[in-house]
């Protein structure tokens, strides 16, 4: 099975879905309803569905099977991903996701068309929070619905709930890194949030999930924890890279993730690799969202010309080939699975959006 094949369970998933957002909206109270209708809205919008596909990946690894059973664990990562992105739109003050306005910003902008009490902002903001946490529960309750034994789905609730507590790590050290001055944060601290906040949910538990759905032993699971790491480091990186304005016309990105202050490995190396004046350059536009086009492009020539953008794209190639060797190595990854690892690598690291 390659991951061509998985994707073809994509309508099925929309389906399951679709499906758990029509049963809450008939066992809500009618006040809760357009509420509900939100959160579908905004889950069925779009993205990628790369997590449910490594749920299904994870699950088909572990068989050799039909990952069909799968499907409604492969769902609740989906719930998981709004709950993560309704939040993270708040903490960033973004006003888009997925092609349309974030969950925060609709429900401030109803709030003022229909000129109601209070502050807009404040509405948006509580009810985006509220709204983000009851994708808990639909998260929970499809892991639940898995026809898997029950040791398999205590064993996949226990990796969710290990997920959700590195998730929030990852979450809490990267709000923390932006406040610090960029000379005092470490390579090791950009990747520690790499490792909780994007590996773990991105990549590893997604895979180990579905394994665990399919009846492998926790203890058999190490190979796939370490490759799913590495290869989810790498995925951000890449991510980082393409959210700094790099490869834009490729991607379709901008320079946000400069504007927006992060603390990313290109600006921690170029900081420490540059002179006075490409801190200087590097500081007009950290978190500055009026920066110019102008101070933008001199802050990613400084990414550039210090060796910055390329040692981000030598970190992201030692880390898939250690993944990779890791992979050909390995005892408990079933031979016939591994070349989708290595197609799964490719689309996390080769991308262009």
């Amino acid at each position: 099975m390659d991951l061509a094949a998985l994707y073809r369970y994509l309508p099925a998933l929309e389906r399951t879905l679709r499906a758990a957002y029509r049963r809450e909206r008939r066992a809500a109270p009618a006040s809760i309803r357009p509420y509900v209708d939100v959160n579908e809205e905004f889950t069925l919008r779009g993205g990628k569905r790369f997590r449910a596909i490594l749920v299904l990946a994870g699950y088909h690894l572990a068989t050799g099977k039909d990952p069909r059973p799968a499907l409604p664990a492969a769902a609740a990562l989906e719930h998981f991903q709004s709950w993560m992105l309704i939040h993270d739109d708040i903490i960033d003050h973004a006003d888009t996701r997925r092609g349309g306005p974030a969950v925060h910003r609709s429900l401030a902008a109803l709030h003022a068309r229909e000129a109601r009490i209070g502050s807009s902002e404040d509405y948006g903001v509580g009810m985006g929070i509220t709204l983000g946490d009851l994708e808990e529960p639909f998260t929970v309750e499809a892991l639940l619905a898995a026809p898997a034994s029950p040791r398999a789905r205590l064993n996949a609730l226990a990796e969710y709930v290990r997920m959700t507590r590195l998730t929030a790590y990852g979450q809490a050290l990267d709000i923390r890194n932006g406040i610090l001055p960029p000379e005092t944060v470490t390579e090791e601290d950009v990747l520690t949030v790499h490792r909780f906040k994007s590996a773990v949910y991105t990549v590893a538990s997604p895979l180990k999930i579905g394994a665990l759905l399919g009846g492998t032993s926790r203890a058999r699971l190490t190979d796939i924890e370490s490759v799913g790491i590495d290869l989810g480091i790498a995925f951000q990186l890449r991510d980082d890279v393409l959210g700094a304005g790099f490869d834009a016309g490729a991607s379709g990105k901008s320079s946000n993730d400069l504007v927006e202050g992060k603390r990313t490995l290109l600006v921690v190396k170029a900081w420490q690799a540059g002179s006075e004046t490409d801190r200087n350059r590097l500081a007009r536009v950290l978190g500055n969202a009026s920066a110019s086009p102008e101070d933008v492009e001199r802050a990613r020539e400084v990414i550039r010309a210090t060796g910055s953008l390329d040692y981000s794209e030598r970190r992201i190639e030692t880390l898939t080939a250690r993944a990779l060797r890791r992979l050909d190595r390995s005892r408990t990854i079933r031979a016939s699975g591994k070349p989708l690892v290595r197609e799964i690598a490719d689309r996390l690291v080769r991308r262009s959006a």
